[in-house]
């Protein structure tokens, strides 16, 4: 009961804010624009780097084509984003698009939204145990983890290893199905190393349930990694930082400087969504690989999705069989995921314009 106090005050809050800001229109926020329609974009963080480009490419591309547009960041704030959406409902959007913080807690906001005839898209992260979501965009999330598996596997020289190396895990959020889809890819690469002895895990946490990091937490991926150097690796240097995020690797990066590796030992560190300031890392060496996910493809195709389903039309997907969200598979259009490393980065996020040559050279 506090619960929904909290979030019917959140939600009156924020529809107040969002009143008087008017969302740059000139008739207290009402919907107007091309085609006179309103589009709720729910995200759910700024303290990531990728989140940040993900609403800002959603939104500019969204009013390219006439819709107005309210951008909302929940901060991980599951109570936050659920006062968010609520509100979205309350001003009659014509479309939801949502990035779940915790799916879990938006079952019943999701529903009042089939209900009142708003379309709801998921957006990279599967909202979960509903049927009142349309369609689905992502990237091809267990390939994610092949790839990191991949270049895990070849860079370390897995396949004619001559002496065993070691390993530690440190996977995503277990309230986000990705990371599941992401750790599934992951193994199915390095299980059988594990299995063979050519990868030895000291610590032994090799389970999804055992290397998840609730949230993507950076700061816990530094203590994980703090705990594992001084429980295990005292006598013995650890070789590969399996790790599923870029901001896992910041804190990895710190947990290694502190514990004195040098260039000389330092591990493989993988990461991913090749942040900017993961493309630095991997630059000056300390940070190996991340997963390239182009997010302004994603968001043009979501764009394409709202576009459609607010229009009537059917949406460009291309897999209906594996997105099963415990209540209904959902439709998807899934993009290709590519491996960034110091080989190839140029080519990938400079060349293409993803980044500039400068932003990379400022990051902090």
């Amino acid at each position: 009961m506090k619960k929904r106090i909290l979030s019917v005050a959140l939600a009156a809050v924020l529809a107040l804010s969002l009143t008087l800001a008017g969302c740059g229109s000139s008739d207290g926020g009402e919907k107007q624009g091309g085609n006179g329609k309103l589009v709720g974009v729910a995200m759910p963080t700024q303290s990531s780097e990728r989140w940040i480009k993900d609403g800002r490419n959603m939104k500019a591309q969204l009013e390219a084509l006439g819709y107005e547009v309210f951008l909302q960041y929940a901060e991980d704030d599951v109570q936050v984003q659920l006062a968010q959406i609520e509100t979205m409902i309350a001003k009659k959007v014509d479309c939801l698009v949502v990035a779940s913080v915790d799916s879990s807690a938006l079952i019943n906001a999701l529903q009042t939204a089939k209900e009142e005839g708003v379309p709801v898209i998921s957006y990279d992260r599967l909202l979960m145990n509903t049927d009142a979501v349309s369609y689905y965009a992502s990237f091809d999330n267990e390939g994610v983890g092949r790839k990191i598996g991949e270049y895990i596997e070849e860079k370390a020289g897995l396949a004619d290893a001559a002496e065993p190396q070691t390993i530690e895990f440190f996977m995503g959020s277990p309230d986000d199905n990705n990371a599941v889809l992401l750790y599934k890819g992951v193994m199915s690469v390095l299980q059988k190393y594990l299995d063979d002895g050519t990868l030895v895990c000291k610590s032994g946490r090799t389970s999804f349930e055992d290397t998840c990091i609730l949230r993507w937490s950076q700061e816990v991926a530094l203590q994980n990694c703090e705990n594992y150097l001084s429980g295990f690796y005292a006598d013995e240097k650890l070789d590969i930082c399996c790790s599923a995020f870029d901001g896992f690797a910041y804190g990895i990066k710190a947990a290694l400087e502190a514990a004195g590796y040098t260039e000389e030992d330092w591990p493989i560190i993988t990461g991913q969504d090749a942040e900017v300031m993961a493309v630095k890392n991997i630059i000056d060496g300390k940070q190996t690989a991340t997963i390239f996910k182009n997010t302004e493809l994603l968001a043009e195709k979501c764009t394409g999705m709202v576009d459609a389903v607010i229009e009537g039309s059917e949406p460009e997907i291309n897999d209906t069989e594996t997105y099963d969200n415990g209540k209904m598979v959902v439709p998807s259009y899934l993009c290709e995921p590519l491996s960034l490393d110091k080989d190839n980065y140029r080519e990938l996020v400079i060349d293409s314009g993803y980044y500039k040559e400068e932003e990379i050279q400022n990051a902090k």
